[in-house]
């Protein structure tokens, strides 16, 4: 056997059977926050039911790597990515002894939670812009860490020394939700909407359908405070 054919079967050996483990631990937790994400939301519901009925909850899978939950007047999406990544070389992390000693540590599986307004989906606004709030990394030991905003962003950025636990989850999931929830719609600039097209107002009268989000327009510091990975 020559020394490039060695060469690829060590490689597929080492590199492919590390991110099948990344991979399959990654939806293992992926599965544990979507029992997070039911189990909460229904409590929520129950723990609001008194206080105003207009106030809507809900928790739905949608196949076996995407989640969507309800609250109030927002929709966050729990979706995990197929794919293993490593972190850049150039990332802090590396500076670790957990990296150094071991590459493989670097791998991880990524899941993401993004924001929506409920009635982007409500009525169908395709153009509605959503953002993504927090990814989720988690490595083949399951120590994780997430890039996030504000809470999100510095709560949860001890690669070395943390483990995605159930507790851990719930932790991300309440904090996700009160970022969301403090996450405010403001009004866009005048001069942003000061023009409109024959075919934009016919669908707003159809179905609401001028372009919504919750930073539509804007750019604003204190949206810009987690770290750069």
């Amino acid at each position: 056997m020559g020394e490039a054919r060695k060469l690829i079967l060590q490689l597929i050996e080492d590199k492919s059977s590390l991110k099948q483990d990344v991979f399959e631990l990654t939806k293992k937790k992926f599965s544990e926050i979507r029992e997070v994400l039911e189990q909460t939301v229904t409590e929520l519901e129950s723990e609001f039911a008194d206080k105003d009925n207009r106030i809507q909850f809900y928790y739905k899978k949608k196949g076996d790597f995407e989640a969507e939950v309800k609250v109030a007047g927002d929709i966050l999406i729990f979706h995990m990515h197929t794919n293993v990544f490593q972190f850049d070389k150039s990332h802090s992390m590396w500076r670790s002894s957990y990296l150094k000693d071991n590459e493989n540590n670097g791998f991880v599986g990524i899941i993401n939670i993004y924001n929506f307004l409920a009635d982007s989906f409500k009525f169908n606004r395709e153009g509605d812009s959503g953002y993504l709030i927090a990814r989720i990394f988690v490595n083949h030991e399951g120590h994780f860490l997430v890039q996030g905003k504000r809470q999100l962003g510095f709560l949860y950025n001890d690669f070395v020394g943390s483990v995605l636990t159930k507790d851990k989850i719930l932790e991300i999931v309440e904090s996700a939700i009160l970022y969301t929830l403090d996450f405010d719609m403001l009004t866009p600039p005048y001069q942003h909407m000061q023009e409109v097209t024959v075919g934009a107002i016919q669908a707003q009268s159809e179905n609401l359908n001028i372009r919504t989000g919750k930073r539509l327009g804007f750019k604003f510091s204190n949206d810009d405070d987690s770290p750069e990975f």
